[in-house]
């Protein structure tokens, strides 16, 4: 950034800092079990999980597919016991489209599994992966606690190994012993890193373009969110290709943290309030690096009006769709509360849950050319935002 010319500054905030540590699962007992064998379970902690003992722990497993089969079960009937989420997640819904809302269904049991467990005596919970993964490869991310409960170990197990414990125990019961030794060590200082491509009639006036530079460990972070981070640049890097300063700056942010509590936007929000007022548009891709087919945008509804000549500028790559949306990314969300208009990539959805938060979440999976359609999107309306004569709707 500093060598296309832009100003960079970094933006200190404090973070979690939880290390993964050894993770292992073993079915021990189970109806027809031959004599001195074991099956072992693909699993991997959910970030910011609690620890087992360090030898692990043995304990019968209880299955349900989600919060009404829980609470049907009789009183006690967790106790001491493992707690399998076994929601599936919906590849049909994904296949149409609409990956986001298959994600939706199945990540409150990722989030808030720990907590009912807990509330239930469960002494560990395990959900199924959360996305279209197959192959016994887990997914992880965020987990839940609360101060009103204990706080339980928490891991995810492949659907492979999901559905062998529903098949398992509806034989008979079933013994698992799970191992997981994670830390939570004291918050450590990172940075927002944030480059500003000052604008000729309203420097003060910003456009943010933007994705979070923070991945989970089991892969590389490509689509989720290095690519991101790469389009939002490449706004930067094309208008200085192009030899075009607008009238408002435009303001490359790699946000820290996100997938643990956004903790760098949270910063941000702090130290940015005075200026709210000046910032006339905020766009995040946190979508993965498919093929785009539009814009999302959260804000008045006048917005969709003012976005049709940007619209028909993308017909040309097939992403002319304007959806109207409550939230456009987790990290711009609180510009969206205060009123900036706020946009996202509408992005294929069919296949990125597949991947991220998982080890395939990998360089290989970035395709070139979708790649640079969605450096098109986002630098075309971040320069309609910072060019505009009369700025976006607020």
């Amino acid at each position: 950034m500093r060598a296309l010319g832009a100003e960079v500054t970094l933006e200190k905030a404090k973070v979690p800092h939880w290390v993964r540590g050894q993770e292992t699962g073993d079915v021990v007992a189970w109806t027809g079990q031959t004599p001195g064998t074991t099956q072992k379970v693909v699993l991997t902690a959910l970030g910011g999980s609690v620890a087992t003992p360090a030898e692990g722990l043995t304990a019968d497993v209880v299955v349900v597919d989600d919060w009404a089969q829980l609470s049907a079960l009789p009183a006690g009937a967790v106790k001491g016991k493992i707690l399998l989420f076994n929601h599936k997640f919906d590849k049909e819904l994904a296949a149409t489209g609409n990956g986001g809302m298959a994600y939706g269904g199945g990540v409150v049991y990722r989030g808030a599994g720990p907590i009912a467990g807990a509330a239930v005596g469960a002494v560990a919970v395990l959900v199924r992966s959360v996305g279209g993964a197959d192959y016994r490869l887990p997914h992880t991310g965020l987990t839940e606690y609360s101060d009103k409960v204990t706080k339980i170990p928490a891991a995810a197990v492949t659907a492979e190994d999901a559905d062998l414990l529903k098949n398992l125990t509806a034989q008979g019961p079933v013994k698992l012993h799970l191992t997981l030794t994670p830390q939570t060590l004291p918050d450590a200082d990172s940075f927002n890193v944030i480059a500003d491509w000052k604008g000729t009639e309203h420097p003060e006036q910003v456009v943010v373009v933007s994705g979070h530079l923070d991945s989970w460990d089991l892969g590389t972070g490509a689509i989720d969110d290095g690519a991101g981070v790469v389009v939002s640049m490449q706004a930067i890097h094309l208008l200085k290709e192009l030899g075009i300063h607008p009238r408002r700056t435009v303001r490359f942010i790699a946000w820290m943290s996100e997938e643990e509590g956004s903790q760098g936007a949270a910063q941000y929000m702090v130290d940015h309030k005075a200026d709210f007022a000046n910032h006339m548009g905020a766009i995040e891709s946190d979508l993965g690096a498919d093929h785009p087919t539009g814009i999302y945008y959260a804000g008045k509804p006048a917005l969709g009006q003012w976005l049709r000549p940007v619209a028909q500028v993308l017909d040309a790559i097939g992403a002319a769709t304007l959806d109207a949306s409550p939230e456009t990314g987790e990290d711009i969300g609180g510009l969206t509360e205060n009123g900036v208009p706020s946009f996202a990539p509408v992005q294929d959805s069919r296949f990125y849950f597949n991947y991220h938060h998982t080890a395939a979440d990998t360089f290989d999976k970035v395709d070139p050319r979708h790649l640079g359609e969605n450096a098109a999107v986002v630098t075309v309306l971040a320069y309609a935002l910072a060019d505009s004569a009369e700025p976006a709707a607020r």
